[in-house]
């Protein structure tokens, strides 16, 4: 094997071991207008260069071509340009390595309820949890339910942080520099009537979600002269409110299963017979306006 074709074994090689690598760690960085590169072309050093991207997201070549890398990774940048050396007739067999040397954007925003909202600076991928402790851990009335929004491509995603360490852990998800993350009030649920402990009660329960037991057990129970049987579910549509019966009697003793609650349900416990009679859902509704809001 002539000396040539060894250094491009070696080099092709090389470049697999490192593709491997990149693989098994965290996912590639993408790169976005504004970013610093590195390009070194191999065996053509004088094609090497230092060249930031463009807001239109190309860079342009010492030979003067226009690649487009904005929203790639590193690796598939490379390929961009191998095929613009090989499309242009520069190089028989260019092998391009493109490093990302600067990011633009290297803050990630930290919005909702978070103790610190701001802007944060991190300088490479970090797990979400990592950078929540940046902005102070979340506040007693935030959403479990985190919605990160990605660099470049304004990619959704959601995360659940949830109260069990492993499963926090387990599922966390990476950061890059100019993400941005949105941790949402919780949800509220009201229970009125004849219960110990009448109000707002925040869902901030392990898993975001509260069933008609787990309320009403918040709220201290029924008192002696509630008529559970008679409850009314009041759920919000919009502007309305649209009332079913809930048979918390039953449901107390097992005999009907447990009702899952949505944010803004309304679980209605009467008094009595007569002071329950004329209590219909508009009244109900006014309630709400005086009603104590309780964080857990």
């Amino acid at each position: 094997m002539t000396q040539p074709r060894t250094l491009l074994a070696f080099w092709t090689l090389a470049m697999a071991l490192a593709c491997s690598a990149a693989a098994q760690s965290a996912k590639s960085l993408l790169i976005g207008p504004g970013d610093l590169l590195q390009i070194r072309v191999f065996d053509t050093p004088e094609l090497d260069q230092s060249v930031r991207v463009t807001d239109a997201g190309t860079v342009t070549l010492i030979v003067g071509a226009n690649v487009q890398v904005s929203s790639l990774s590193a690796e598939s940048a490379s390929r961009n340009i191998e095929s613009a050396l090989l499309d242009g007739h520069l190089l028989l067999h260019p092998h391009v390595s493109v490093s990302i040397v600067e990011l633009a954007t290297q803050k990630v925003s930290i919005l909702g309820e978070v103790k610190a909202p701001g802007a944060y600076t991190i300088t490479t991928s970090r797990s979400v949890i990592d950078v929540l402790t940046l902005a102070g851990g979340i506040t007693d009335i935030a959403d479990r339910r985190i919605v990160i929004e990605r660099r470049g491509t304004h990619e959704h995603i959601s995360y659940f942080l949830s109260n069990s360490p492993d499963l926090a852990l387990a599922s966390a998800v990476s950061i890059d520099p100019g993400d941005s993350i949105f941790v949402p009030k919780a949800g509220i649920v009201y229970v009125l009537g004849d219960v110990a402990r009448p109000g707002g009660y925040m869902l901030t329960n392990n898993d975001a979600q509260l069933t008609s037991l787990q309320l009403l057990a918040r709220a201290g129970g029924t008192n002696h002269s509630a008529v559970p049987s008679r409850a009314k579910l009041i759920h919000r549509s919009g502007n309305a409110y649209l009332e079913e019966p809930l048979p918390l009697s039953a449901m107390q003793k097992g005999k009907r299963p447990d009702v899952l609650l949505r944010p803004d349900d309304i679980l209605w416990v009467p008094f009595s017979y007569l002071r329950s009679f004329a209590a219909q859902g508009s009244g109900i509704v006014s309630a709400l306006g005086s009603a104590t809001v309780y964080k857990f």
